[in-house]
């Protein structure tokens, strides 16, 4: 596929978009860049987009003009409702995401792995379980790594591990993996999406081109119907599927494949993130003990359920990772110690109150923070007791004055982290760096 011939736009600067704009490039698009952030901070970006043949459009010019471009690929990142997307739709501009583009110069079979919480660490399970089974495959997309920027490397690659968003799966048209893998469905992002159908249906389209000769590995829990690709189901809870559970041990039809034990993972949401792996290992005739291999070398990355320090005989435990409630609940339920819980940040559009049950069975005090403080206390102060705190120092302070030797400090957020941090990485480092301080 040669664009020796074509205009391109992308919309956005970011990761995503410099990718895309640098991969139309190399095909020999004519490409522009358009963001609307402030230029002065784009600047060095732009200067390098510039450097390799790339135009670039910024600040409020990026948001008004007239277009006329053969291609407009809009990064994942970025609200559609934003002026400077809405500048290209009233002039009824059809978008391609960056995920789409990557698929069209991709020549090896996909994974993709898709859900509200656990893609990245199912990803990476993945990722590493293939590795050790002697499957070339490099894990990209949503991960960090953009789809478009691991193409360059497919002449080295038997698979592509990609981890796929519902943003980056609306502006999908041939995109088709050969084992999609959906993990879970809960409550999420509701200020980008109107209700859940519309962000179930986003999800969804994760499976739209599978055909019978590709794979479904879904957790059983969901009950999706309509796949057209075989399906392999897996199932933490009481249930039937192909994958199940009994204490420590993991389950292919009744018969245990992996103990839980021989691996550094724990808790009901990493049991699901395994067999979910193992779901992709019988998919590809690998066998049980060779997955085995790379699922028990695995290790969880900050933020998520990660152990940063003790404190008086008080642990905490930092989870940031958490940035909506399914993650908060399975996070509490992972806990077998009273729980000292921060939560809180940007209001998203979900309430809190559907976990108010699990909160007073697993939490003696919640600390709060950010824009969703208020509503957070109006749902859970006639279970739990409450405090307000104008920032994570004061909200690591207050811990302190409710947590006594034998408890649990966990900071589980429940929502996203973009109303007072950079992202839900910052968020992390400044609360290990809060407890390190409690800690001299």
């Amino acid at each position: 596929m040669k664009l020796s011939a074509t205009k391109a736009a992308v919309l956005g600067l970011g990761t995503s978009g410099e990718a895309a704009a640098k991969l139309l490039r190399r095909e020999g698009a004519d490409v522009t860049v358009f963001d609307s952030a402030d230029a002065s901070q784009l600047k060095e970006r732009a200067q390098k987009m510039e450097a390799l043949g790339i135009k670039t459009v910024l600040g409020p010019d990026a948001e008004r003009g007239r277009v006329n471009f053969d291609l407009t690929v809009l990064s994942p990142g970025i609200d559609p409702q934003v002026e400077l997307v809405q500048n290209f739709v009233r002039q009824n501009v059809e978008f391609t995401g960056e995920l789409e583009l990557a698929f069209r110069f991709c020549h090896k079979p996909v994974i993709a792995i898709t859900g509200t919480n656990g893609k990245t660490t199912t990803t990476q399970l993945v990722e590493l379980m293939l590795q050790r089974a002697g499957v070339r495959t490099i894990a990209c997309g949503n991960i960090g790594m953009p789809f478009c920027e691991a193409i360059e490397r497919q002449n080295e690659l038997d698979f592509f591990t990609v981890e796929v968003s519902s943003f980056q799966l609306e502006t999908i048209s041939t995109f088709r993996p050969h084992i999609a893998v959906w993990l879970n469905f809960t409550p999420d992002h509701l200020d980008r999406y109107h209700d859940m159908r519309e962000y179930w249906d986003a999800k969804f389209r994760v499976f739209e081109q599978q055909q019978a000769s590709d794979f479904a590995v879904v957790n059983a829990r969901d009950q999706l119907s309509g796949l057209k690709s075989k399906t392999i189901t897996f199932n933490a809870y009481p249930g039937e599927a192909d994958l199940s559970v009994s204490g420590q041990s993991l389950l292919f039809h009744g018969e245990p494949v992996l103990d839980m034990k021989a691996t550094n993972l724990s808790g009901v949401h990493n049991a699901e993130n395994l067999m979910a792996a193992l779901g992709v290992a019988y998919a590809l005739n690998i066998p049980w003990e060779t997955a085995s291999i790379g699922l028990g070398e695995y290790r969880l990355l900050p933020h998520r359920c990660e152990r940063v320090g003790e404190v008086n005989g008080v642990v905490f435990i930092n989870d940031s990772k958490a940035t909506n409630l399914d993650a908060l609940a399975k996070a509490l339920e992972s806990q077998s110690r009273p729980v000292i819980l921060i939560a809180g940040g940007k209001d998203k559009g979900f309430p809190f109150d559907s976990i108010s049950e699990l909160v007073k069975r697993k939490v003696k005090h919640a600390v709060l923070i950010g824009e969703m403080a208020a509503r957070i206390e109006g749902s859970w102060s006639p279970v739990v007791g409450c405090t307000r705190a104008a920032n994570l120092t004061d909200a690591v302070a207050a811990t302190r004055r409710n947590a006594v030797s034998g408890e649990t400090v966990l900071f589980s957020p429940g929502t996203s982290s973009f109303d007072m941090f950079k992202n839900y990485a910052d968020r992390g480092n400044q609360f290990r760096e809060r407890v390190q301080e409690l800690a001299k």
